[in-house]
């Protein structure tokens, strides 16, 4: 086996060239696949340790979500009702915010839609 070490441009670090080709670009995306592999890892590992000790938080978070989406549901259908013509969208962030701040955000949303028609 013919190989040498060559100066890597790329890593600043020897290289090993073989029949001419350097394989510093295979040992970059090595080490950063490895490196997002670690990150990976220990994330799921805090995932795991978070939620171990904040179930409540969590299951108290999608019940603040679900009750705010309704409430904003809610809210619009009424409004429609009655030819006022402000409605609130349901999407990730409005159900984000519910799911937060509670029924305060769904009030923070209807203030900023009353203001933004001001």
């Amino acid at each position: 086996m013919n190989s040498s070490f060559i100066w890597c441009k790329e890593t600043g670090r020897r290289g090993v060239s073989r029949g001419g080709g350097t394989d510093c670009r295979v040992r970059i995306m090595e080490n950063l696949s490895g490196a997002f592999v670690i990150m990976a890892v220990c994330l799921i590992v805090l995932a795991i340790g978070a939620m171990g000790r904040k179930v409540e938080w969590l299951v108290n978070f999608v019940l603040r979500a679900v009750m705010g989406t309704v409430g904003i549901y809610a809210v619009n259908y009424i409004l429609a009702a009655r030819q006022i013509q402000v409605a609130v969208g349901i999407n990730p962030f409005t159900v984000l915010t519910s799911g937060v701040l509670g029924f305060p955000g769904v009030a923070v949303l209807y203030g900023i839609h009353f203001f933004k028609i001001l």
